[in-house]
């Protein structure tokens, strides 16, 4: 008997925490609110005639908390010719319930996305054709 009331309770907490668990990963863009600006850095390769071209670049990202997003600037290395991008970029993202979600940016890559139960940290993997690039953004 003892070891039925034992068990009884901790079944009766772990199915509590599964519920916790649930609410807390709720990562729709109604629940998790990405706003402000973000750091994103990442390495990788483009894929050209069959040669990989190291690739990295960092950039601030702003989320505006409704789907779509800005780029302030950023700085890019593709196969060792660095160049600044000027102000101005746009684009949109979506975060659906268990953290994933897509960016997407405006006449540009898409990502693949996961985010942190927090929303502070972004992981991020470039989904076009003929790359290998991933990185993180984080949350500043």
């Amino acid at each position: 008997m003892r070891f039925f009331v034992w068990f009884t309770a901790a079944a009766v907490t772990m199915l509590s925490m599964a519920g916790i668990a649930r609410a807390d990963s709720d990562c729709t863009l109604k629940a998790l609110t990405l706003r402000g600006p973000y750091v994103f850095a990442a390495t990788g390769f483009n894929i050209v005639g069959g040669v990989a071209q190291p690739k990295a670049i960092v950039e601030v990202i702003s989320f505006n908390g409704d789907g779509t997003l800005t780029v302030p600037g950023a700085t890019r290395s593709i196969n060792g010719v660095v160049a600044k991008i000027p102000p101005g970029g746009t684009g949109s993202y979506t975060v659906e319930t268990g953290c994933t979600g897509t960016i997407s940016f405006t006449g540009g890559p898409s990502f693949d996305i996961y985010v942190s139960s927090r929303g502070d940290t972004i992981w991020m993997i470039q989904t076009n054709p003929d790359t290998v690039f991933q990185g993180t953004a984080t949350k500043q």
